[in-house]
């Protein structure tokens, strides 16, 4: 009853009443006023009615925006809610929000002034209660409470005085408790502000697949090019240095290439909008680099496609072209230097990638599961509306893609 919690929340309870204070004092001189023998300083009962008419007063004060924070700072920090509690950090936008931080507001004003009031009048009682007995009783004579305990005063006043003090420590605790627990009803976030946040949570995490796969399919795709191209240099360094330099050159290339996507992936980490892309993504009009770093690590790649691909929306050119580098980077990676069939056929309607090469019986164990870059394919294609299939048919593992043209313009 007096731990750290407790004397957390009845300084947020006394918070309370000092808030109340502004609006009990103008109802105050208001009734002075108005109400002929009115005496909201003497009478309880005018002070009753005073501070009853004070709530109203003071409710209206939260509809600004800005009092929901401040009511939820205050309540996070000193009315020990448990982690699990959940309040609004933004503004009140809402007329939801708004009128529940009025209510809350209003309680808490309510509750604080009773609170405090109670603590302002009782615990110079409980105090005098208890000296009553060490001192002179002449100064209780106008209070009566001699009179209260008849031939025994100094027996049981300071009985009283700790029941007294003992039953203002409660009335706390409980009123600190009532707050804490209606404060993630009033002050938490509203069905459509949960929404909202909800919604940017699955935006940012889309964009972090999307920037996972950009960095799975380019990086991915570079070493896995790297990787063969050093490998053929080192095997014939030295009976075809021509070769071996040839190579060395699409690894400086490749490289190259793998550098300014990598910026360009990163670009999206930036959180100035405003900043410029330092390189535009790679569409089907790159096709031709990327095949020309394929073959340079030793794999035939035949190609069978229009005559020119700039027909082609800009998103569907630019998720097929990373579909085609993802699909090489499984053929370097899984069946090694391997003959590769890509054959791309586009109508009105749609775009269709189709990728074949031979496997053997280890590289489809290896495959059969997919992996990263198969997820990262039907994701794309998925985000398109399309569909996508792989399968290994007659020692021939073959990747269809189809990508609709119209919903994309």
């Amino acid at each position: 009853m007096v731990g750290r919690r407790t004397q957390l929340r009845w300084v947020h309870l006394v918070l309370g009443g000092a808030l109340l204070m502004p609006y009990y004092l103008l109802t105050t001189v208001v009734f002075a006023m108005l109400a002929h023998g009115a005496d909201p300083f003497t009478s309880l009962r005018w002070q009753l009615g005073t501070f009853a008419s004070a709530l109203p007063l003071a409710a209206p004060t939260a509809l600004l925006p800005l009092v929901r924070p401040l009511e939820a700072t205050a309540a996070r920090s000193l009315c020990g809610l448990p982690e699990s509690a959940e309040l609004a950090a933004g503004p009140a936008d809402s007329w939801d929000a708004r009128a529940r931080t009025a209510l809350w507001y209003a309680l808490h004003l309510a509750i604080g002034g009773l609170v405090s009031g109670l603590f302002l009048s009782l615990l110079p009682a409980s105090a005098l209660l208890v000296a009553l007995p060490f001192t002179d009783d002449s100064y209780a004579d106008g209070l009566g409470w001699p009179d209260a305990f008849g031939s025994t005063p100094t027996a049981l006043a300071p009985l009283a005085g700790v029941a007294l003090l003992a039953m203002l420590m409660g009335i706390a605790a409980a009123a600190g408790a009532l707050l804490a627990r209606c404060a993630p009803a009033l002050l938490g976030p509203a069905p459509a502000e949960r929404l909202a946040a909800a919604e940017r949570r699955a935006a940012r995490l889309a964009s972090r697949n999307r920037i996972a796969r950009e960095l799975h399919d380019s990086v991915g795709h570079a070493l896995s090019a790297v990787t063969l191209q050093a490998s053929a240099a080192r095997k014939v360094l030295d009976s075809d240095p021509d070769f071996a330099r040839e190579a060395l050159a699409a690894i400086e290339e490749t490289t190259r290439e793998a550098v300014g996507e990598l910026d360009s992936v990163l670009g999206l980490l930036r959180e100035e909008e405003a900043a410029p892309a330092t390189a535009p993504s790679p569409t089907l009009m790159d096709l031709d680099g990327l095949l020309a770093r394929t073959r340079a690590a030793g794999v035939a790649v035949e190609l069978t496609a229009p005559g020119t691909l700039d027909r082609l929306p800009p998103v569907v050119s630019r998720e097929a072209y990373r579909i085609v580098q993802e699909g090489l980077s499984n053929a370097l990676r899984h069946a090694g230097r391997v003959p590769v069939r890509l054959r791309i056929a586009e109508d009105p309607k749609k775009v269709e990638i189709t990728m074949e090469n031979p496997v053997d019986g280890t590289t489809r164990a290896r495959t059969a599961g997919g992996g990263r870059g198969l997820r990262g394919i039907a994701e794309r294609v998925t985000l398109l509306r399309g569909t996508c299939a792989w399968d290994t048919v007659d020692g021939v593992w073959r990747l269809t893609v189809r990508l609709p043209v119209e919903a994309s313009r």
